[in-house]
């Protein structure tokens, strides 16, 4: 007895020392993951806020709090099981996954350049949170948490593609890191946005003139925060997503443009040796959002000749006369 109860004892011990060793692993690689989805995570940080305009002021951060919740749902319960399953049993098909995930960012990207450009704007993207009860408000964080699951399962895939080789449990845990280090990154900086304009008001009726004056700069800078934001997550909507779909065709057997780009880099890099690099990285860029954009605008042609595409437009129509 004394001796199995040592020998479980080391076995612990043991299994505590590997798991101790790999925790810098498991929070290394979750750090590589998230990194990876950076894209997705600004285009949703840019989104969230417009759900919350126009509220009362006092009701913004419980419906943040409950848009969050909803989001980790998400992720904890349909979509890391769900990724986990096909990375055990169809592998294979993760990279289509992810070359759906880089069409549907491209799509919204360029859907997005059109509206900047005054073609075939919606205004449903547009549309404030300006009802007031309990059913509208349960309404707007019920589209908001519908809208998170699109952009949580591509984060969730983007960070289960860059982990893909270690093992389940790893990957697992990696994953509930993730999912958990995003909800509280995207969220807190949403939060801290939606009330930016209240602690510029708070600070601006404050006596001293130190305070006032960087209160109102805070107020006055805000529409020129979110107008940045927002420019900023289109780009990163159209580089993660070409991204995607230019390493996801090479990776399916289509060689031709990642070459091309692979040649280009090499190219761009050789003029500058000390900042070889950086200026690879920018060309990297640069071509992946020419791809993301060509893509999407193909498909925003193609939705726009399907029935649904026509009956959205229809109906966002309707509701901007």
């Amino acid at each position: 007895m004394a001796a199995g109860l040592a020998a479980l004892l080391d076995d612990i011990a043991a299994l505590a020392r590997i798991a101790a060793a790999s925790v810098d692993d498991i929070g290394g690689a979750a750090g590589r993951a998230g990194a990876k989805a950076a894209g997705v995570i600004v285009d949703d940080a840019a989104v969230t806020p417009r759900y919350v305009t126009g509220v009362d002021p006092s009701r913004e951060l419980p419906m943040i709090r409950t848009i969050a919740i909803g989001s980790l749902r998400n992720k904890l319960l349909f979509i890391v099981p769900a990724i986990l399953l096909l990375s055990i049993f169809v592998p294979w098909l993760l990279t289509p996954i992810l070359m759906l995930g880089g069409c549907y960012l491209s799509y919204e990207g360029a859907h997005k350049v059109l509206e900047w450009l005054g073609v075939g704007h919606d205004a449903s993207h547009d549309a404030p949170a300006v009802e007031r009860g309990p059913e509208a408000e349960k309404k707007v964080t019920s589209g908001a948490i519908r809208t998170d699951f699109i952009l949580s399962a591509e984060i969730m895939v983007i960070a289960l593609n860059e982990v893909s080789e270690e093992p389940l449990l790893s990957r697992a845990i990696i994953l509930v890191v993730v999912a958990l280090g995003i909800t509280a990154l995207i969220y807190g900086a949403v939060a801290l946005i939606v009330k930016m304009d209240d602690i510029g008001l708070g600070l601006a009726q404050r006596e001293g003139e130190g305070a006032q004056r960087f209160g109102r700069g805070l107020v006055a800078a805000m529409p020129i925060v979110l107008r940045t934001l927002t420019i900023v997550g289109v780009v990163a909507m159209l580089w993660v997503g070409g991204h995607i779909l230019l390493v996801g065709m090479d990776d399916l057997g289509f060689h031709p443009i990642y070459e091309f780009v692979h040649h280009a880099e090499e190219v761009v890099a050789g003029l500058v040796p000390a900042i070889a690099g950086v200026l690879a990285w920018l060309t990297n860029t640069f071509f992946s959002a020419v791809l993301g954009l060509a893509v999407g605008l193909a498909l925003v042609g193609v939705v726009s000749l399907l029935p649904i595409g026509k009956k959205h437009d229809d109906h966002a129509g309707a509701e901007a006369h």
